[in-house]
């Protein structure tokens, strides 16, 4: 069996990819809305709204 060692330093870089990453989607989402406001597109609806 292999003992795997998780250093502080290695618990750091995670949380920093991770944050990164959470960064990352926050500008896409921004942009991807400024590009729909832009062409004048609205959602008016969600695949998560009851039908019916």
């Amino acid at each position: 069996m292999t003992l795997i060692v998780y250093t502080i330093e290695m618990a750091y870089a995670h949380m920093r990819s991770m944050q990164e990453q959470a960064h990352r989607s926050r500008v896409r989402k921004a942009a991807v809305a400024a590009r729909q406001e832009a062409a004048g597109e609205r959602r008016t609806s969600t695949s998560r709204t009851k039908k019916g």
